[in-house]
């Protein structure tokens, strides 16, 4: 399996805008649709308006790399650049249960 933490810092009050247009356009629900996917969630942290937190779980490495190269991961990336000012990444493998 591969894990992924994301934690976005968003522009300051837009991150249930981001977040809603991330679902309104179906980039999250395509996402959990994909091969392999085993989780797509987004979270707010009750202690930072401006951050979202997306955790990601992949059946395999090579399922998230798929899922990098699909239109919606685009799309997300161009919501990106209006709303982001700043991603850090939690990347782990672990062994399938």
């Amino acid at each position: 399996m591969k894990i992924l933490h994301v934690t976005y810092t968003v522009k300051d009050g837009k991150r249930e805008e981001f977040h809603k247009k991330v679902v309104d356009q179906g980039i999250a629900a395509r996402s959990r649709t994909e091969e392999g996917c085993l989780a797509y969630d987004y979270f707010f942290p009750v202690d930072n308006a401006n951050e979202l937190f997306l955790l990601e779980i992949w059946k395999t490495p090579e399922d998230a790399e798929k899922h990098m190269q699909s239109a919606h991961f685009a799309e997300l990336g161009e919501l990106k650049k209006e709303y982001v000012t700043g991603v850090k990444f939690g990347r782990y493998l672990a062994e399938s249960m």
